[in-house]
Parts: C-alpha cells; sequence; structure tokens
C-alpha cells in the first residue's frame, strides 16, 4: 500500500514539474492578442483575431503532447503499480493543466509583437494569455490516461492465453 501510495505521489510531483516548463513554453510560443486602453478598461482591439484561437491551439499541442510521452513513460516505469500510476496520470495531469495555465498567463516570455488598427490617441497592447476554450484544459489528463490504457490494452491482449484460437499451442515448425 505504502508503494502504491509512492508511485501515485511521484507521478504526481513529476507532472507538476512539467507543467511548470510547459507553462514557460505555452507563454513563450504563443501569440499575444492585441487590446486597446479604453476608460472602461482593456478591450480586444481585433474582433476577427486568431491570436486567441492560436493560444488555445498550442496549449493543447503542449499539453497533449506531454500527456502522452508522460504516459509512455510512465507505463514502461510503473509495471509493478499500474493502478495507483494511472490514477496519478489522471490527477497529476489535471493539476499539471492547471498549473500551466497558470504559470503560462502569469509570466510573459518570447516576443510580443501587437498589431492593431487602433483610433489616434488610443493605446494597444498585448494581452495576457488565456483560454477562450477552456475543454482543452481536459487534454493532458485525457490523453494521458487514453494512451496508457491503449497501451496497456495491447500488451495484455499480447500476452492473453485467449489470443491463441480455442486455447491451442502453436508449435513452431521450422
Amino acid at each position: 500500500m505504502a508503494r502504491d501510495v509512492r508511485a501515485f505521489a511521484v507521478t504526481v510531483l513529476i507532472l507538476a514539474a512539467l507543467a511548470v516548463a510547459a507553462g514557460l513554453l505555452w507563454s513563450y510560443v504563443s501569440p499575444r492578442a492585441p487590446y486597446q486602453i479604453t476608460e472602461q478598461g482593456p478591450v480586444l482591439a481585433d474582433p476577427s483575431t486568431q491570436a486567441l484561437i492560436g493560444a488555445d491551439g498550442w496549449y493543447a499541442v503542449i499539453t497533449g503532447g506531454l500527456g502522452l510521452g508522460c504516459a509512455a513513460v510512465a507505463w514502461f516505469a510503473g509495471k509493478r503499480h499500474q493502478l495507483a500510476v494511472v490514477v496519478g496520470l489522471g490527477a497529476g495531469g489535471l493539476l499539471a493543466a492547471c498549473l500551466t495555465l497558470w504559470v503560462g498567463s502569469t509570466f510573459t516570455l518570447g516576443v510580443v509583437t501587437v498589431e492593431a488598427a487602433a483610433a489616434p490617441g488610443v493605446k494597444v497592447v498585448a494581452g495576457s494569455l488565456r483560454l477562450t476554450a477552456e475543454g482543452v484544459l481536459m487534454a493532458w489528463p485525457l490523453l494521458g490516461v487514453a494512451f496508457f490504457m491503449l497501451l496497456e490494452g495491447l500488451h495484455g491482449y499480447r500476452e492473453s492465453p485467449l489470443r491463441q484460437p480455442y486455447g491451442l499451442e502453436y508449435k513452431n515448425l521450422s
């Protein structure tokens, strides 16, 4: 039992550490939407901008790729404690997704370019990163758990005695 708890905790902590790097990477590669500073506060300068969708897409690519990679490593490394590791992938993936969002929206890295036509005297600034499609928060845990289960299912099928028809053993005729 203690080893299962340790496997769960290690999985969650590794995913949390990776989330910090993922958030910084997301901040570096994602475009920023232009905002106008008005008396009412910041207003989107270009309503037809693709920067908001681009930020969501980069978030999904980064966290989804990490979910797949973490699942593969966890499957190979966690053979003895599979249930604890897969639960750690789910819980840790959700924590990592939220941590990635927080780090990426808090720290601004990379080149921030703002292009928008503004009225004279209106200040245009780059907005902070945020998600408009909040469903992409599930990319890391969902892909991680699904890929882990796929690997386990393929391995279980390969090792299954039911794979051979009627339980017969094949003989090597060479």
